[in-house]
């Protein structure tokens, strides 16, 4: 089956397929924290990326709030930030209705998120828990190939970068991200000045987490 194929299968809550593809998100929540930290660079450079590798994806993103239905018409939502997360019961319901309905939800810690967004993913899922990915789990091998995992592209507090997951039945629904910054390495490089490399990883590997997403 093609990578187009595979793409434009999707699950059948996700009906809004347009005649070039899917559309990604930014998810705007509450709590003050600046959810559009990466908006101008970020998100657009790794749709072209992915789009210059064969993935059928809309060339503009979408910003879509966390308690908002629209969310159902994204197969993909990335959220990031540096401060505070708050998620209301509406969110809550809306946002885990989305995940058990096949969609996917990646968060990546733009430094400072932590502590808040381990708190909400306890009141999304309060009977689930983040679990370690492993470097050979196939998140870091199904486009490119990442043999030691998730990639180090900032320092923040010089910890070894980590993937986290909840699954739900099997599937990985959320990803979050932390200690790596995979967003300001997506951003083009007048905004941090990463070298060419760092860019580059950081974006191979949003191709890889956008691939899983596509294809389970």
């Amino acid at each position: 089956m093609s990578l187009r194929r595979f793409i434009l299968t999707l699950p059948i809550y996700f009906i809004f397929i347009s005649a070039q593809g899917q559309q990604l998100a930014l998810l705007k929540y509450k709590g003050g924290g600046d959810w559009y930290a990466n908006r101008r660079t970020s998100l657009p450079n790794l749709i072209a990326f992915a789009r210059a590798h064969g993935f059928a994806l809309e060339p503009e993103q979408a910003v879509v709030e966390s308690d908002s239905p629209e969310i159902f018409r994204y197969p993909f939502v990335h959220m990031t930030g540096h401060g505070r997360v708050y998620f209301d019961e509406n969110d809550i319901r809306n946002l885990r209705a989305y995940l058990e309905a096949g969609g996917f939800l990646h968060i990546d810690d733009n430094y400072g998120m932590d502590p808040y967004i381990r708190r909400e993913l306890k009141k999304l899922f309060p009977d689930k828990e983040l679990q370690e990915l492993p470097a050979d789990f196939e998140l870091f091998h199904n486009f490119f190939e990442f043999p030691e995992g998730l990639p180090k592209i900032h320092e923040h507090d010089g910890k070894r970068p980590q993937a986290f997951g909840i699954f739900i039945d099997g599937r990985l629904a959320v990803l979050y991200t932390y200690e790596t910054d995979l967003g300001d390495g997506w951003e083009s490089y007048e905004v941090h000045h990463d070298p060419p490399e760092k860019h580059e990883a950081a974006l191979k590997m949003g191709v890889n987490i956008l691939y899983y997403a596509f294809t389970h």
